[in-house]
């Protein structure tokens, strides 16, 4: 067919130009760039998890979705022992944190409801949204009252279902944390839910690396995300959430009903996780202590404000800039990327420094000399 390709070969032609082409790259160099924030992505634990798995006859997939045959042993001993350790009265357990958002805002929300998102929530809840069936709106970032002004001028305007917040407890791509109790206390004045993705927190923070909203888990009107393919070291994704919530999702979620279930072979391995989680904090502390040495030095330097977690962002502002420290930085031999619109608002183009223990102090240190541009 002549000229098929055109319009989209023109359309990546704009953003080259823009200095916006995004393209994949090998891996190589000191890790400033992954999610890895424990290091348990190549750990032998990990790796013992799998074989034992295996050993015991877990197989590699699922084979259908879980309402077929695809319900394996390990998923259900996945989901109830994290439903014990986060808090939770259930969890389901989903391939990766991008569906199981889309699946929890495109199936509970009801016709009638109201989500108030943070403006700068994951791009899987804004998808979710818009396959679902409940009027949404944006909210000022970490603002209580602009969540509180959302709700009431929606009851004024005749709104009569029930209102959701959906809020990121540490964020992806500035690692601030949110005001969960101010959120929480917001939530419950509007009999509403409280919807918390600790997908950056899960593993580093919060009781035994519980996430930051480890105390209002279990609450009949509250739902968390937690990653397992971050801080966990494998894949997918848990919703924690009230049994009747998780039945409901069972039911009507489509992107879990149609789906082939997750790996059993990885189920496995997030037990593990979980298990580390549990009884070994010092990776926890190591990193914390990481974090803490990062933010100070930036702050001190004038790179960056300090974000308070293992997530700082570099903010250099234009795109192309951006991408060109970010290579000169991967020619020193630091995996750091730099992340531009739309990931991020415009005009604030940055590097995205982000701690694991896949990297020394002294690694640190040496990036943090690399980084006075």
């Amino acid at each position: 067919m002549s000229g098929a390709l055109d319009r989209y070969e023109a359309m990546l032609a704009d953003l080259s130009s823009a200095g916006r082409r995004r393209a994949l790259a090998p891996i190589k160099g000191v890790d400033f760039a992954s999610n890895d924030f424990l290091g348990l992505a190549g750990s032998p634990e990990l790796r013992l998890a799998a074989e034992a798995a295996l050993a015991r006859g877990a197989p590699l997939g699922a084979g259908a979705s879980r309402l077929l045959r695809g319900n394996d042993p390990e998923h259900e001993a996945l989901e109830e022992e994290a439903a014990a350790f986060f808090g939770a009265e259930a969890a389901l357990f989903f391939g990766g944190g991008f569906m199981a958002n889309f699946a929890l805002f495109s199936t509970l929300p009801q016709r009638g409801d109201l989500v108030v998102h943070d403006a700068l929530i994951h791009a899987s809840v804004h998808d979710g949204l818009r396959a679902g069936r409940a009027e949404r709106r944006s909210a000022a970032h970490n603002d209580p009252q602009a969540f509180e002004d959302a709700i009431r001028a929606w009851r004024a305007e005749g709104g009569k279902g029930r209102p959701w917040i959906a809020v990121e407890s540490l964020y992806s791509m500035d690692g601030d944390r949110a005001p969960l109790a101010d959120l929480m206390a917001v939530a419950d004045r509007h009999d509403g839910y409280l919807v918390i993705d600790e997908a950056h927190a899960t593993g580093v923070w919060g009781p035994e690396g519980r996430g930051l909203g480890a105390e209002f888990e279990g609450r009949d009107n509250v739902i968390s995300l937690h990653t397992c393919g971050k801080a966990m070291g494998a894949q997918g994704a848990l919703l924690c959430l009230p049994k009747v919530l998780s039945d409901f999702m069972v039911n009507r979620g489509r992107p879990f009903i149609f789906a082939t279930a997750p790996a059993p072979l990885i189920a496995a391995v997030c037990r593990e996780a979980l298990r580390l989680l549990r009884i070994e904090p010092a990776r926890r502390r190591r990193l914390q202590a990481m974090a803490e040495q990062a933010n100070a030095a930036v702050a001190k330097r004038g790179l960056a404000e300090a974000s308070g977690s293992q997530i700082l962002p570099v903010i250099l502002g234009g795109d192309v800039r951006t991408m060109t420290v970010a290579a000169a930085l991967q020619a020193q031999g630091f995996d750091i990327r730099g992340v531009r619109p739309p990931t991020v608002p415009e005009g604030s183009s940055r590097l995205r420094l982000s701690l694991t223990l896949d990297a020394t102090e002294a690694d640190l240190a040496a990036l943090l000399d690399a980084l006075e541009i």
